[in-house]
């Protein structure tokens, strides 16, 4: 299947997903939103696609959020209906049972911060500047922002983003906890693609049912979540990696999992 608005390669179990609108900053449309929703369903149906990273062509933005020029004369109808598939798809990304990595470039503002927002880890440049400035053009993060962004930093940091539209630096935001790690141009994708080897050094089922279980459990009172957590460490105890992994442990040798 081939695909022009987000470029899509495999590489060692990672499929690398390129945002590809460099010439208006890989501002998203609803057909890089419909492709994007087609990529990824392309790589949830991939067994050998472990992992994948989502970066922007170019070395300007990773994206720089939702297409001005179809907001400013969309009705209101149709706005909505565009915040509604991004949250589909945006949605359909953090639950894909596999991690997803942003490698950002630069830019990520608005709808294309929220697309990172929805990935499992984010990884940016130095030089990448990151924000919600929906509220300087008299619009809403609507399309997971409010929602993602205060679970990520907390409600006072999100709030204080969201409200006034500023913008911040990659290294703020490592500070807040919006980032997890901030590297120089060159080491964007090398360093992206050796914390994926690290998670993916892990037992398959694990790393799954670890990332269910922080998720889900979000929305969950804290005993709830830590009793989702109790039950998904019981399932995991019927799997062959556990049985391995423990085993491995008690002689004193690297454990060899298989994902069953």
């Amino acid at each position: 299947m081939k695909f022009d608005l987000v470029q899509y390669r495999k590489r060692r179990g990672v499929a690398l997903l390129t945002l590809n609108r460099p010439e208006v900053l890989n501002t998203i449309n609803r057909e890089m939103l419909q492709e994007l929703g087609r990529v990824m369903d392309t790589a949830k149906a991939d067994d050998n696609i472990r992992a994948v990273i989502i970066t922007g062509a170019g070395s300007k933005a990773f994206s720089a959020g939702a297409d001005i020029g179809f907001l400013s004369t969309a009705s209101a109808l149709e706005v909505r209906g565009l915040a509604r598939l991004a949250v589909d798809i945006y949605g359909r990304i953090e639950t894909l049972g596999k991690v997803v990595l942003a490698a950002i470039n630069g830019f990520a503002l608005g709808g294309g911060l929220e697309l990172a927002e929805a990935c499992t880890v984010r990884v940016a440049v130095h030089s990448a500047r990151l924000g919600h400035p929906e509220v300087r053009i008299g619009a809403v993060a609507g399309w997971g922002g409010t929602t993602r962004l205060p679970r990520l930093v907390g409600k006072g940091r999100a709030a204080e983003l969201l409200l006034t539209g500023r913008m911040i630096t990659a290294d703020e935001a490592l500070q807040m906890g919006l980032l997890n790690r901030v590297v120089s141009p060159e080491q964007l994708l090398p360093e992206a693609e050796a914390l994926l080897e690290e998670t993916l050094a892990q037992a398959p089922l694990a790393v799954k049912m670890t990332w269910e279980a922080l998720h889900r459990g979000m929305d969950m009172s804290i005993d709830e979540s830590a009793r989702l957590g109790a039950d998904y460490f019981g399932l995991i105890a019927a799997t062959e990696d556990f049985r391995e992994g423990t085993t491995a442990f008690l002689a004193k040798r690297s454990p060899k999992f298989n994902g069953r």
